[in-house]
């Protein structure tokens, strides 16, 4: 997509477009990544799904932490951007800008992904130590904040202690960091749980906005930033069924590709059954219709 815009930034999945010195354009795309590499197939509606979450996100969060969303009704973007809504619709939101937080803030309910792999090697995550004879998969006895270093495209995110955190932001920041992420965690797996569906983990992304105010950016709470786990098929002891990309992986795990770039085209079946988890955790988290958002954004 061309726009009339500076393009500032473009990520594995989202564009980000200069409006004016306050705003920022969001645009999420339909890509694909898959051990951090872009795959040359991207998912249909995939983009709309992860902006039509946040924006529900947004809202239920709202007395939480404020945001940085103007507004994802194209009908109210500039004006410039008119002849482009119809490839805007539903996938893009107007935004405030804000001075990035370098921390990534991942809060965790459950044990999985690289969290396992730290408590497996330390028995703990980033210096938090935990029970003995965990689980993949098994619930943690509370929520833990599990900070990460930001990482650039292609490049993978890594789990630092909270010590590091304090070093690098300050400890009053790094005490607000750990609050919010902790509290957004929490609203966000009760109001998963009661769709049936586990929040295993999220990843904020915070900065301040131009009054110095801590805010949410990015996006929140979408089955990419978070694992979602459909709580009639949990099990501790082994991978989690899910609502992202886990048919991707499947396939690339039976394809024989060794994780280099480039990566393999996708199958069409894969492509739709992906699709339609990603359509099913919007359905069940928002209790409203993928179809209503594309047609009311």
């Amino acid at each position: 997509m061309t726009l009339p815009l500076p393009l500032l930034a473009r990520g594995k999945v989202r564009e980000l477009y200069e409006v004016d010195d306050e705003h920022l354009l969001l645009v999420a795309s339909d890509r694909l990544s898959a051990y951090d590499v872009v795959l040359p197939t991207g998912v249909p509606d995939k983009g709309a799904v992860l902006t039509g979450l946040s924006v529900w996100w947004f809202e239920q969060l709202a007395d939480l932490v404020p945001n940085h969303l103007v507004t994802a009704r194209v009908s109210e973007f500039p004006s410039a951007l008119a002849p482009f809504a119809d490839q805007l619709r539903g996938r893009s939101m107007l935004c405030r800008r804000l001075e990035m937080v370098p921390v990534e803030c991942v809060a965790r309910g459950y044990l999985t992904g690289s969290g396992l792999k730290d408590y497996r090697a330390t028995g703990g995550i980033c210096g938090e130590l935990l029970p003995p004879g965990l689980e993949d998969g098994s619930q943690l006895p509370s929520p833990v904040f599990t900070p990460a270093t930001k990482a650039a495209v292609g490049d993978h995110d890594e789990n630092v202690s909270y010590a590091t955190v304090e070093a690098a932001v300050g400890a009053d920041l790094a005490a607000e960091l750990r609050r919010v992420t902790l509290a957004v965690y929490t609203r966000g797996a009760t109001l998963a749980a009661e769709r049936g569906i586990l929040l295993a983990d999220t990843k904020l992304e915070l900065g301040h906005d131009s009054a110095g105010v801590l805010t949410l950016g990015d996006e929140v709470l979408t089955p990419d930033s978070s694992r979602f786990w459909p709580a009639d098929g949990w099990e501790p002891g082994r991978a989690q069924p899910s609502y992202d990309k886990q048919f991707v992986r499947d396939w690339l795990d039976a394809s024989g590709w060794d994780h280099t770039p480039p990566g393999p085209e996708l199958p069409a079946e894969v492509l739709e059954r992906t699709r339609a988890k990603y359509v099913e955790a919007y359905e069940r988290l928002t209790g409203s219709s993928f179809d209503s958002w594309l047609r009311d954004s």
